[in-house]
């Protein structure tokens, strides 16, 4: 079984003595789950693995119950260490409070229970982290998987990549694409809507998050701003209200908004949207054409690879530390913006037989990066680019 490297990462954690709650959180198909039972299979330790994704209606009083039974086997085992692994702990109300007072508990009474939590809500784990963990935990992030590591899986190339994007256990079904597009659209998209979001986080137009959802899927790597979007929906709120439903599919690392690169703070955050999904297949999967049809189309493949390298860089933003963006004014655009500190990195996406650079001459005039890239035509190949951590461009 393939082995991601954040395997490694959390094995050796786990055998430190500093005793920091390992907090693994990601969307969901990423192999989150995988790489805990690949753990398990290698640890010595006596542990304890449950899923509080199954189970209805549970209250913090069942973390105190697997912390108890976890007492209880680390005092039978005779051992000085057991390992306690809980997924899907956003699923429980007040959970980040249970698990601090187990925690203090077994502090104060020297018992050594090591602990390893699993999210696939960003934003409910980080509150319940901030709220009442703070210098207790240490966070994994968990991306959607990367072209180097399906092609070292799965044996895919480049375009199946592109296309198909980065879900490992829709990979068998790509030969029937079909069936590989309803899998990704029922057992995948709808479920981390419904079980993430919905019933996690209160949203009053359920629709108009669904339909959010598909627009920013069609028009990923695009801009619009939030005007034009209300045009087009049914079920209309208002900009706030599309910012704030947008926000929560990014939190589920379903689909991103890019903000303007701007050097005053308050135009990003006013600035239209550019849309991104965090993993490929979610775009294709709304699409009409199938793969063979979209790669003889050049005006649509162009804006599939486009959406490839947004989010390979959107999906390893939280891993490097960098930032993504766009910049554009009037007719002049840059595709993306990556920042890390003071450094500025511009980044031009091309797959035509030329390369247009009129408007990385103008950002570079106006903030002077650090670097310009293209990507595609007249520059790096799109591979080449799609093996390299964001974070090594600086």
């Amino acid at each position: 079984m393939y082995e991601r490297h954040y395997l490694q990462t959390l094995e050796k954690r786990v055998k430190e003595k500093n005793n920091h709650i390992q907090v693994l959180v990601g969307p969901r198909q990423v192999g989150k789950t995988t790489i805990i039972k690949q753990l398990l299979s290698k640890t010595d330790l006596p542990y304890i693995f449950e899923s509080a994704d199954s189970k209805q209606n549970l209250e913090e009083l069942w973390i105190r119950q697997m912390w108890e039974t976890a007492r209880l086997k680390l005092k039978s085992s005779g051992g000085t260490e057991f390992l306690l692994v809980i997924d899907e702990i956003q699923k429980i109300d007040n959970w980040s409070e249970e698990v601090k007072l187990q925690r203090d508990f077994d502090k104060f009474h020297d018992i050594n229970i090591k602990v390893i939590l699993l999210g696939s809500s960003r934003l409910l784990i980080q509150k319940g982290l901030t709220e009442s963990l703070a210098g207790r935990f240490e966070i994994i992030n968990i991306p959607h998987w990367s072209f180097d590591e399906m092609h070292s899986a799965f044996g895919w190339d480049l375009e199946n990549y592109i296309w198909f994007g980065g879900y490992p256990g829709s990979a068998d079904l790509i030969n029937d694409e079909k069936r590989w597009k309803n899998y990704i659209k029922d057992s995948l998209i709808e479920t981390s809507i419904s079980k993430d979001i919905l019933m996690l986080t209160r949203v009053d137009k359920p629709a108009l998050l669904k339909t959010l959802f598909e627009v920013g899927c069609d028009y990923s790597g695009q801009i619009l701003s939030y005007t034009k979007i209300l045009g087009q929906l049914k079920d209309a709120g208002n900009t706030t209200t599309l910012a704030h439903y947008l926000n929560l599919l990014s939190e589920s690392g379903l689909l991103g908004g890019l903000e303007k690169y701007s050097g005053n703070i308050a135009r990003r955050k006013s600035s239209s949207p550019k849309f991104q999904v965090y993993n490929n297949a979610l775009l294709s999967s709304q699409k009409q054409e199938l793969f063979d049809e979209a790669r003889k189309d050049f005006k649509l493949w162009g804006r599939v690879v486009e959406s490839a390298v947004g989010a390979h860089l959107i999906s390893n933003s939280l891993i490097s530390g960098v930032s993504v963006s766009y910049w554009r004014e009037g007719d002049d655009e840059v595709d993306f913006v990556l920042t890390k500190g003071d450094k500025i990195i511009a980044i031009e996406v091309k797959s035509g037989m030329t390369s247009k650079n009129k408007g990385l001459m103008q950002f570079n005039k106006y903030f002077r990066p650090s670097k310009v890239l293209f990507v595609g035509t007249g520059g790096m190949s799109v591979e080449d680019f799609l093996t390299i951590n964001p974070d090594q461009l600086f």
